[in-house]
């Protein structure tokens, strides 16, 4: 199981734990973290399941593609740790993974 600490945007604190293989997306979105949209449902078409990475892998820390970037730049509170939930799929090397939700655009 992996292990993540999530902040969502009242600053309440859950912990929740995942089997890997799945999008941190679903992760968030099956454990009740009510403010992720997910509103394309993990296509990368739309940035409301966007986060920030606080503490994680390296690789996790700047967007991995082209689209999600573009996604990333339309949203005003993107940042140097933002993400799209969706695009990030969970490894075993990612237990203790800390992400906060980032504020609705």
């Amino acid at each position: 199981m992996i292990s993540i600490s999530v902040t969502r945007r009242d600053d309440g604190q859950s912990s929740i734990s995942v089997e890997p293989g799945g999008t941190l997306m679903e992760a968030l979105r099956d454990n009740g973290i009510d403010d992720i949209l997910a509103i394309c449902g993990g296509c990368c078409a739309c940035a409301t399941c966007h986060v920030y990475i606080e503490d994680g892998r390296d690789e996790l820390k700047a967007p991995a593609s082209e689209d999600e970037n573009d996604l990333l730049d339309t949203s005003e509170y993107r940042q140097e740790q933002s993400r799209l939930s969706c695009q990030i799929t969970l490894t075993p090397e990612d237990d203790g993974l800390k992400v906060r939700v980032a504020p609705e655009d």
